[in-house]
């Protein structure tokens, strides 16, 4: 049979001949959630994930104090009274300002998950169009794509973050910037090697031969068959981020006040254990580990849910 007659229907069936179950007739990604609900690991870190959402999208209404508002009586006998209390509405105490630590903590969980979730779509979409596009052009202009990524990955990353904060300045969008921009280069190694075995699959050879444009089969053939492997990294690569902002942040380079994140939470409460005020530790501690925590073990999940090796 001669290729032109590949209708686009037959090409759409080629693409998701694998996604079916020929023992059972399930789906691929019927399977995936299957196994993904039986990891009783990952879907309690699931619900916890949820949880801190839902924390950071409601903890303001439960919080009696604002997150810069400073309550004067507890200023001066932090380490005495500054403990958490209901009585007074401090329920994890307040910092070394008065300020109550509730309030902030709830406010910096938002910012460090924005940051974390927004680095990594940042990553994941640089990171995945750039390796999908070198993977299937290959040749010249793969080798040449992919000595740029091994000559910026030679670069300290932490060092080029550091740089790229004190040039542009210390904000918010800068940092989400920053973190997502430098984070790309080992998606697209990921995505490059995918795309080498993806490109020679019947169905992109259907559309090669009647005549698609190489950008169209990128984009409606090379990247929807990337993207299990992309979103498993993208869930590891948040925890990745939350760790370099709270490292930003712990150097005072990162979130300024009157914002926080849980890194310069934590950078202050380690600067005030001296004083007795542990509270101020341990609470944004607990917070950053149980966030990076559940995040490795929701990624672990779908990684183990959609190794076909498993099925």
């Amino acid at each position: 049979m001669s290729p032109l007659l590949f209708s686009r229907r037959a090409i759409r069936s080629l693409s998701t001949s694998g996604a079916s179950d020929a023992s059972g007739g399930r789906s691929l990604w019927q399977d995936a959630r299957g196994r993904f609900l039986r990891n009783r690991a990952a879907v309690t870190s699931l619900a916890i994930l949820v949880l801190l959402v839902l924390f950071v999208l409601f903890g303001d209404i439960l919080a009696a104090w604002s997150n810069e508002e400073i309550d004067w009586a507890m200023l001066g006998n932090v380490a005495e009274e500054g403990g958490p209390s209901f009585a007074n509405g401090h329920y994890f105490g307040v910092d070394e300002l008065g300020r109550d630590l509730f309030a902030r903590t709830v406010q910096g969980t938002g910012i460090s998950l924005m940051v974390g979730v927004l680095g990594a779509l940042v990553s994941m979409v640089v990171g995945t169009l750039y390796g999908a596009v070198a993977g299937y052009l290959g040749g010249a202009v793969d080798n040449v794509m992919m000595r740029i990524v091994d000559v910026l990955m030679a670069i300290p990353y932490m060092f080029v973050l550091i740089v790229f904060m004190v040039v542009f300045g210390r904000s918010i969008l800068m940092l989400f910037v920053g973190i997502g921009l430098i984070s790309w280069l080992d998606m697209a190694r990921i995505a490059r090697g995918q795309t080498l075995s993806i490109k020679n699959r019947e169905f992109v050879e259907a559309a090669v031969a009647i005549g698609v444009r190489p950008g169209k089969i990128i984009l409606r053939h090379i990247i929807p068959n990337l993207l299990g492997v992309v979103v498993v990294y993208a869930t590891l690569l948040v925890p990745s981020m939350i760790i370099y902002e709270s490292f930003i942040s712990f150097l005072g380079l990162g979130v300024q006040e009157p914002d926080t994140s849980l890194g310069a939470l934590i950078s202050d409460g380690a600067g005030q254990m001296q004083y007795g005020t542990l509270w101020q530790l341990l609470f944004p501690l607990f917070f950053f580990v149980t966030t990076l925590f559940a995040f490795f073990f929701v990624g672990d999940g779908l990684r183990d849910a959609l190794d076909p090796r498993d099925r």
